[in-house]
């Protein structure tokens, strides 16, 4: 080596470049399972949500595995406890394990029934339960059960059969929940649906043209292409024994209000959804009806919210089935990485949808 030559010097770089180290400083939770950290003076390695003081980021690595934290030679930190479950793993667990006893039960468990077998109090878990399903424990036991009883009713057992069948000691309790249950008699039901009355209508808007189609429960259906007689064709596949009713003047007024929630998602639609689907989509299309405008959420991460982290794959099948567009917003559901995935109504709109909700910018 010449006295002109010098040994490069490699510098490493700062923890506060990593984009990780704001979530540290944030103790998002989110992050919890996805890297963890050490510190070097207090010779611990924690979770990103860990609640401890602050640590100096000089003395702090980041580890991409719990291997690689745990090789430092440093222990556990007693506070956030890195090497079990996050906090939303411990919660995820227990709503599960409560949904399957709830699921297993002849008769619907009361609160306390079902804080009791989790080891929390009824208020305690009342919350975490809905915060993770985005349903109340006796919504999740009625949807279930409506479930129970549309696969009865399908299978072709009788009415009552089918009540009892779904847990209700009572004709008399179910008849009183059957319309909205099951958006028609039970009979009706049974039958297929013959006979139910939709009305709908065919407009445009920013995203192309759309079809919005309605109950008498509510709006059952919103549908997004390019050619009219395509949606139409759809609107009948998605509701085969039913009697499709051609808009008239007075209905056409809910299209001005469709086209201003496709245009405008902020402001919403305001009116009553039909929606219908089995328990475990109705609790995946509430958790998305949860995300705010001009936010996005991973499949991964409503599974978790629902308390079903491994159904990954069923969380995006329940989004490919929605029929509300825009009004159920499936488009603001994307893959790990961020980046768009498959859309019932195109890829395109799906992006147009969300830059319009990030930036604010509606037409």
């Amino acid at each position: 080596m010449t006295t002109l030559e010098r040994p490069k010097i490699r510098t490493k770089t700062p923890v506060t470049d990593d984009p990780r180290w704001e979530r540290i400083g944030a103790r998002d939770r989110s992050a919890d399972g996805l890297f963890w950290y050490s510190v070097m003076t207090t010779r611990v390695y924690c979770r990103p949500s860990c609640p401890s003081r602050a640590a100096n980021p000089e003395n702090v690595q980041l580890h991409d595995t719990i291997e690689a934290a745990r090789a430092t030679g440093f222990r556990p930190c007693k506070r956030c406890k890195p090497d079990g479950l996050s906090v939303d793993a411990e919660i995820a667990a227990i709503v599960a394990k409560t949904c399957r006893l709830i699921e297993k039960s002849e008769e619907e468990p009361s609160l306390i029934q079902l804080a009791t077998a989790a080891g929390l109090s009824p208020s305690h878990f009342h919350r975490l339960f809905k915060a993770t399903t985005g349903l109340t424990p006796k919504d999740y036991a009625a949807a279930h059960r409506a479930a129970r009883v549309r696969d009865g009713l399908s299978s072709g057992n009788s009415v009552t059969e089918a009540i009892y069948n779904a847990g209700f000691n009572s004709s008399g309790r179910f008849y009183e929940k059957s319309t909205n249950m099951l958006g028609m008699t039970p009979t009706r039901y049974r039958s297929g649906g013959t006979d139910e009355e939709i009305r709908f209508a065919v407009g445009e808007s920013s995203l192309g043209t759309f079809l919005v189609a309605s109950s008498r429960k509510g709006v059952a259906a919103i549908l997004i292409g390019s050619d009219p007689d395509e949606l139409v064709r759809s609107l009948q596949d998605r509701f085969p024994k039913a009697r499709l009713i051609g808009a008239d003047a007075e209905y056409k007024a809910l299209v001005a209000r469709v086209v201003g929630l496709i245009d405008a998602p902020r402001q919403g639609l305001g009116l009553p959804l039909d929606i219908r689907g089995t328990a475990f989509q109705q609790r995946v299309w509430r958790a998305l009806q949860e995300i705010p405008v001009g936010h996005t959420a991973s499949y991964a991460e409503i599974a978790h919210r629902i308390g079903s982290p491994k159904a990954v794959r069923a969380v995006a099948g329940a989004c490919a089935a929605n029929n509300l567009a825009v009004a159920v917003p499936c488009h603001r559901v994307v893959r790990t990485d961020g980046s768009s995935s498959g859309y019932a109504w195109g890829v395109d709109r799906k992006r147009l949808l969300l830059d319009r909700e990030k930036t604010g910018t509606e037409h």
